[in-house]
């Protein structure tokens, strides 16, 4: 990580002569660092400025403890918390503007046995978000999206880990839908980018303001569309079901690990198997791998790989629709698979990796998915049927992701769960 902000915010910090200088260079070099978050840590002997940069945490300097109280008030202030509390957690905001760019942090601190350690998540509020044909979403995957947001009422639901990018997969589903005969109406905790023409909502649960009350409320709003963030218990997902089987189109969030593991996770919330053939359009499970630097990266024959690694790939991709390898994957690839994997140079800063894409699978619900619910079956069956049936997997996708060297072999199995 070599940058002129970072070396100048080194050399404020060995010097140590301005605390409010010193705090914004942490943030200006974290943005110009394209990180995602900053983690202050207090250790034993130091503490330690780290930033997650293309989802891995990269260290960035580290300064002597007893610097640490100032670093921290200095953040509460500006984030409105009280900085005489350091025996309870707690959460604000700052708001700021970097280069023309309108940013939030959302801050967190926590007491721990060295001092507080303070997390700061960055949203670029002047992002602009991006169309679904430009989110790696493809051909079959693509084409069974589109027919689901396509449909008056039913269920789209994303399946995700934190960090996955779900919220900007739930924002272009609502932006291509935003037009002026739709009443769209949004409940996120917290809003991270506003767009016009849609209602939206924040969570408040301290005041009681919770998911399933605002659902109950937002159907007394006459929508069309509803997104919630998150399904998180049996109330918010049994009124979720019913707003969709009473004609609205419904999008939310829940975790789990795959799309087959998302019905099981919903029936296991106490809901009947029988309604969920009627209610759900379809599930999405999604991942981000890094992107391989353009500068370094080198190629690597499958036959160079291990043989677990090599009958794993031969595998998936037998699996794959045909005519999905035809369309994604040049033809002189598929003839003599080559596949390439990081080097690092400066450009990169020697991690090999600039950037990240999306792994997408996308499970329809077919009339072999809706047996497959009604006989109870298992998430790894209806996997096995969906795999069978055309749905491509986060492991097959990713592949192919691999094969038009946009990522390596390593980041494609770090991230998606190997399909039995």
């Amino acid at each position: 990580m070599d940058s002129k902000t970072v070396d100048a915010l080194r050399e404020q910090v060995y010097k140590w002569e301005n605390i409010q200088s010193i705090c914004d260079m942490m943030i200006n070099a974290a943005v110009e660092s394209k990180a995602s978050d900053i983690h202050i840590e207090p250790l034993t002997a130091v503490v330690r400025l780290r930033y997650r940069i293309d989802g891995a945490l990269q260290e960035v300097l580290e300064y002597q403890p007893f610097l640490h109280p100032q670093v921290t008030a200095r953040y509460k202030i500006m984030a409105n918390l009280k900085i005489d509390e350091s025996r309870m957690p707690q959460d604000g905001r700052i708001s700021t503007v970097i280069e023309w760019r309108g940013l939030d942090l959302r801050v967190s601190t926590l007491p721990t046995v060295h001092w507080e350690k303070i997390v700061m998540r960055i949203v670029d509020k002047s992002k602009k978000i991006p169309d679904l044909n430009d989110l790696g979403i493809e051909w079959h995957n693509k084409t069974v999206l589109e027919a689901a947001i396509a449909l008056p009422n039913g269920i789209i639901l994303t399946s995700w880990p934190t960090g996955s990018w779900k919220s900007t997969t739930l924002y272009s589903c609502l932006s291509r839908l935003n037009k002026p005969d739709v009443n769209i109406m949004t409940l996120e905790d917290p809003v991270e980018n506003q767009i016009d023409g849609i209602n939206q909502s924040q969570v408040f649960p301290d005041i009681g303001y919770t998911f399933a009350w605002w659902l109950r409320t937002a159907l007394r709003q006459d929508p069309d569309i509803i997104m919630v963030w998150e399904i998180r218990d049996h109330e918010t997902i049994n009124i979720a079901i019913e707003a969709a089987l009473t004609w609205h189109l419904v999008v939310s969030t829940i975790h789990t690990n795959s799309a087959a593991e998302t019905i099981t996770r919903i029936i296991n919330m106490g809901i009947q198997p029988f309604l969920l053939p009627a209610a759900v359009n379809g599930i999405i499970a999604q991942r981000l791998i890094r992107r391989l630097c353009k500068s370094c990266k080198k190629p690597v024959r499958v036959q160079d790989l291990d043989a677990a690694t090599q009958k794993k790939i031969q595998k998936a991709l037998s699996r794959t629709n045909k005519e999905e390898l035809i369309s994604r994957v040049p033809k002189e690839i598929l003839q003599n698979p080559v596949f390439y994997e990081p080097v690092g140079c400066p450009e990169c800063g020697s991690s090999g990796y600039k950037g990240r894409v999306g792994i997408y699978e996308i499970l329809e619900i077919t009339l072999n998915i809706k047996k497959m619910i009604l006989d109870g079956a298992s998430a790894t069956m209806i996997n096995e049927v969906a795999i069978n049936d055309g749905m491509i997997s986060l492991e097959q996708d990713g592949l192919i992701k691999a094969l038009n060297w946009l990522t390596a072999i390593e980041e494609v199995y770090a991230a998606a769960k190997e399909q039995e």
